[in-house]
């Protein structure tokens, strides 16, 4: 039973590559290296975390009300989440679940990447630069926002069952 449903796991994109036209093909390959490429990236910055966590637990400077500890911890896992929230937006892609990036992913993956830099930023940063990132996070936010309402608006027209 179980190589039955492998066999129909490959079989699908088999399928869908024979239908597929050369740039549809090379925007697959290009997806997939994008993806093995980013998954590399996640595995060696895990290990990176990993080994920096145990290095201040070891040492006994692991104190996470310490400021430029925080910083660094929590920046190096909100690194790690942007990137895998980038992969797999790049996956739905490679997988043909969507047939381009999506702009509520793109606006997602840059919230994710201003709230790390809320994390990270030095306590003696310019209010004006502060200003700045929460406009900039604003803006970013109503926007997503906007999108969603939209795309809810147009499942909701289509039906409860997504076809119109």
């Amino acid at each position: 039973m179980a190589e039955n449903r492998t066999k129909s796991a490959l079989d699908t994109p088999r399928a869908q590559w024979r239908l597929m036209s050369f740039y549809e093909r090379f925007e697959q390959v290009v997806a997939m290296m994008l993806s093995a490429i980013i998954a590399v990236i996640v595995v060696i910055s895990m290990l990176q975390l990993i080994r920096m966590v145990f290095t201040l637990l070891l040492i006994d400077a692991f104190n996470p009300l310490d400021h430029a500890v925080f910083q660094t911890v929590f920046g190096m896992i909100m690194t790690l989440l942007i990137a895998m929230e980038f992969k797999h937006s790049i996956l739905r892609v490679a997988l043909r679940k969507e047939n381009i990036i999506q702009v509520k992913t793109v606006i997602l993956v840059a919230l994710l990447a201003l709230a790390r830099k809320f994390v990270i930023l030095d306590p003696e940063i310019s209010p004006a630069k502060v200003a700045a990132l929460a406009v900039a996070t604003l803006a970013l936010g109503i926007t997503y926002w906007l999108l969603r309402e939209r795309d809810d608006r147009s499942r909701s027209a289509d039906g409860p069952d997504g076809a119109a």
